[in-house]
């Protein structure tokens, strides 16, 4: 593969070719193990995309977080930029269509503020085994983590883990990926460390 919009082609075409059955078991195991995840139980707010088409299914792991009284934040981003910012949803009635018809919080959603214990869900094509990331090629993610002061979690189908994901300087790792096989922790800090 020689260059990171020909993985980006591949990879489409690889999750647009998934079976349907084969892509609801993978969604299910992936939304099981991450629920189970220290990283959900133990988060103060989720942030998590709504996923469309071919992106790991996310709506289990929503509906959980309503059941659970975890506050759900989803993305909205402003036209024209590559600007985006979380904002509250209390149910899926606060969404309606925006950017490329995704669907994305109500104008009058509450915007978030976050704290380390924030959980922040980041799509993604592909992740390599040090946790960066191709994403869709927009560029929102790589912006807003920046500045986003939780953890990240990956959601991904084993067979779109690869050796290299052409990373750049602006690219930033997550700390944990989830896929229906297996759990890579990427990034451990202070606080993962057992109570003395």
């Amino acid at each position: 593969m020689s260059s990171k919009k020909e993985l980006r082609t591949e990879l489409k075409k690889l999750r647009s070719l998934m079976d349907k059955q084969e892509k609801y078991v993978k969604d299910r195991l992936i939304a099981e193990s991450f629920l189970s995840s220290s990283e959900y139980t133990d988060c103060s707010a989720l942030l998590v995309y709504v996923s469309v088409g071919i992106e790991v299914d996310t709506s289990a792991i929503i509906s959980d977080a309503f059941q659970k009284g975890k506050p759900v934040y989803c993305p909205r981003c402003v036209r024209g930029t590559n600007d985006m910012d979380f904002y509250l949803i209390r149910s899926l009635d606060d969404l309606v269509p925006g950017y490329y018809d995704i669907p994305e919080p109500k104008a009058e959603c509450p915007k978030g503020s976050f704290d380390c214990k924030a959980l922040c869900i980041v799509p993604a094509l592909a992740y390599d085994g040090d946790g960066y990331r191709l994403g869709f090629g927009r560029g929102f993610y790589d912006k807003y983590l920046t500045s986003f002061p939780g953890r990240t979690v990956g959601l991904c189908y084993e067979s779109c883990i690869r050796d290299s994901v052409f990373r750049e300087s602006h690219d930033i790792a997550v700390d944990t990926i989830i896929t229906e096989n297996r759990k890579l922790l990427i990034n451990k800090r202070e606080d993962d460390r057992p109570d003395e």
